[in-house]
């Protein structure tokens, strides 16, 4: 075959692995989920089993929806994985476009919006319901969150149309709580340089441990002690660290006397005294950029930051100034903004990171629990039922249930068209 030729039936397998759809019926789901692997989707994995989760720490239940057509443990969150939602959707009459393409106005995802009654789509890879967008989608009734974090959704705007917001509280908070605790760890530890010492065929330690920490008698802090912040701080407290945290709901005085915490009113008072923050507050217009060059300046010279929460709650460029001068002495994460960021994102090459992809919520594990979540949500809705308060973001023309304790009004996707200049090669 013909370099040219064998080149674009490459192209054209790999597009057509990247989006499905079934015959228009009743209502139209509209789906953005991130590709396939590389190698195709997986014919078996590392693992037989996972572990089966029924309840979380605060006494709410794992999501319990009628039925699933999955296996708990396979990959759900690629195109063709769909979330294990075809078999339910096509059977009750309705209509599934699942694409990969979710970015400019000539994505498959823009092409499908106008009559689409739901869009579903991951924080890991969202599908950005801006203003605009709202706009265009006349039919829209929903937003779901196949996560937890509906920032990617316009809200005020949403709310402004009636249009609900929906997401699978808690569905993955201890597994982002354990991948904070690793990144800790990681960069505390100078890790990943370690490490690139072995895969580079070399053995000196001098290089790995000038950078090396104990992360013991460290002062450790979160941003935000929800469902999330409080795991992080409960799981770090085994290691003999001082913990701090804020949040604009205080933690009841038994917590913070079980874990020995304290409570500073603002960021700005708990930055100063932390040689580990952590951020784990939702985004909204209250946070947004929050970690600038002002609030940077403050932290303790050689602090690290990790941040699994939103990547727009810190300016981009503050947090590469404060790497490269020496004010930070790492940053990690798995969150960006854009989602996907551009490949000249200054995250991807500035010093000291410990950055991934947005994985952190998305482990086989979880997706076992998110995707029940979301057949327990459209259940929930297409028989006319109510939506659990705590899976609510947006309900009725304002904020609802869970959204209304974690979110501010106003919306926080601008910027986000930049993702349409990430393309895979």
């Amino acid at each position: 075959m013909l370099p040219a030729l064998r080149k674009a039936t490459k192209n054209a397998v790999r597009a057509k692995r990247q989006f499905h759809s079934s015959t228009k019926s009743q209502a139209k789901v509209l789906m953005a989920l991130y590709e396939d692997p590389l190698t195709g989707y997986p014919p078996k994995y590392a693992r037989d089993e996972i572990p089966k989760i029924t309840g979380y720490p605060d006494g709410q239940t794992a999501p319990t929806p009628k039925g699933i057509d999955f296996q708990p443990g396979e990959l759900l969150g690629c195109v063709s994985g769909e979330l294990g939602l075809r078999k339910y959707l096509e059977e009750n009459g309705h209509e599934l476009i699942v694409t990969a393409d979710k970015d400019g106005e000539n994505s498959e995802f823009d092409k499908h919006l106008p009559d689409a009654e739901i869009v579903i789509s991951q924080p890991f890879y969202p599908a950005y319901m801006t203003e605009e967008r709202i706009a265009k989608a006349k039919n829209l009734k929903m937003c779901l969150t196949a996560g937890i974090g509906s920032d990617h959704v316009a809200l005020q705007a949403a709310c402004d149309r009636n249009i609900t917001v929906t997401e699978v509280t808690f569905c993955n908070s201890i597994s982002v709580a354990e991948h904070v605790v690793m990144h800790i760890l990681a960069l505390v530890r100078n890790y990943i340089p370690s490490h690139q010492q072995i895969v580079n065929g070399g053995w000196n330690i001098a290089d790995c441990v000038q950078r090396a920490y104990d992360v013991e008698g460290m002062h450790v802090g979160t941003i935000a002690a929800g469902r999330i912040g409080l795991a992080v701080l409960r799981r770090m407290a085994p290691f003999d660290v001082n913990l701090h945290y804020t949040d604009r709901h205080r933690l009841p005085a038994e917590v913070e006397k079980e874990l020995n915490l304290t409570y500073h009113a603002t960021a700005q008072d708990l930055v100063k005294v932390c040689d580990v923050v952590t951020i784990n507050c939702p985004l909204h217009p209250e946070t947004e950029h929050m970690f600038n060059d002002e609030l940077l300046s403050t932290m303790k010279r050689g602090a690290y930051i990790v941040n699994t929460a939103r990547g727009k709650i810190c300016d981009r460029d503050a947090i590469v100034r404060a790497l490269e001068s020496g004010q930070i002495a790492g940053y990690a994460g798995d969150v960006w903004f854009p989602q996907p960021p551009p490949k000249e994102h200054p995250w991807r090459t500035m010093p000291w990171q410990a950055m991934t992809p947005h994985t952190s919520g998305t482990t086989l594990s979880a997706q076992t629990r998110y995707a029940a979540g979301v057949r327990e949500i459209l259940e929930c809705y297409f028989e006319g039922k109510p939506i659990r308060d705590e899976y609510l973001i947006a309900q009725g023309g304002g904020l609802a249930g869970t959204g209304a304790h974690s979110y501010s009004q106003g919306n926080a996707t601008d910027g986000s068209e930049e993702a349409v200049g990430f393309s895979k090669k």
